[in-house]
């Protein structure tokens, strides 16, 4: 499987022009400064780290100031969960959300476009044990567009789930809200995974101030509505059948080493297949994930 940029390939960040190594949050990445916005992409798991619009003052993604050094994977950012979600199918030895977030990932080609765009493709390495391929493109603009692609080049169809794992900045969690979402039905993870049904936009429920939700057969546009940075983040989704929404508030927060007190600084809103949603990929087919993350100003 090969992906082509749209301003032809090289082979070094280098040789294109805007792109450079760096260090972001500690962080050994691949920088991107582009006439429209910057962004930046870890060597370590394949996240996006960053990305900021012109003009937009605060960044859109969340990266925690308590994160830790590799090989502990990255809290915040865009993580890449593949080939499953959580241990979804799996046993208990295996690492959570897959093999993808804690390899290390090559820039394997990159152009740019007629209007300044700058388009990336990314291999990780040393997950030659799987039956399935990855490669992952960052296309920085004007918005972020950023796919996966999954290649089975076996003999046999390959089940599997995914998610690109996005951390969201805002002003604080309990003051922004999701849509998108009103009329479907939702799998809270802390209920057992009981199906429940979403009357409005996502707020983070008042009772437990947490949020761990998977919606199947979600619609593929989701708008966070943050009064408190003026803005609004959409994600667009194409070949995702899953939207999750998570925050696990404060009492959650307060045993993970890496979020602590800065859990109202974030809100997860996933692009996935997950849940019911799997995929099943056929023998030498391939699927791509899609998202692309715009931002609007609001009054």
């Amino acid at each position: 499987m090969r992906m082509m940029c749209h301003a032809g390939t090289v082979t070094t960040s280098g040789d294109i022009d805007g792109v450079r190594h760096g260090s972001v949050h500690g962080l050994d990445a691949i920088v991107v400064e582009t006439p429209h916005s910057t962004a930046a992409i870890s060597v370590f798991g394949g996240q996006v780290l960053s990305f900021t619009p012109a003009g937009a003052g605060e960044d859109v993604l969340w990266v925690s100031p308590l994160v830790k050094s590799p090989p502990t994977p990255i809290r915040g950012g865009i993580p890449v969960c593949w080939p499953y979600f959580a241990r979804e199918g799996q046993g208990r030895d295996v690492p959570s959300h897959g093999y993808a977030r804690t390899a290390r990932w090559a820039l394997i080609a990159g152009g740019r476009t007629d209007s300044g765009d700058c388009e990336l493709e990314f291999a990780p390495e040393g997950l030659d044990h799987l039956r399935l391929e990855l490669r992952m493109t960052v296309r920085v603009g004007a918005t972020l567009e950023h796919g996966l692609h999954t290649h089975n080049p076996g003999a046999e169809p390959v089940s599997m789930t995914e998610a690109f794992h996005n951390y969201f900045r805002v002003s604080d969690v309990s003051s922004v809200r999701v849509s998108g979402l009103d009329g479907l039905s939702y799998l809270d993870q802390f209920d057992d995974m009981r199906s429940h049904p979403q009357h409005g936009d996502w707020m983070l429920p008042r009772e437990d101030g947490r949020s761990d939700r998977v919606y199947p057969g979600a619609g593929g546009v989701y708008r966070i509505v943050d009064p408190g940075l003026r803005r609004a983040i959409e994600v667009s989704v194409r070949g995702g059948r899953s939207a999750v929404v998570w925050n696990p508030g404060e009492d959650g927060a307060a045993g993970m080493t890496d979020v602590g007190p800065h859990w109202r600084d974030f809100v997860c809103v996933e692009a996935a297949n997950v849940g019911p949603d799997v995929v099943e990929v056929p023998a030498g087919a391939d699927h791509s994930l899609w998202q692309t993350i715009s931002v609007t100003t609001i009054e």
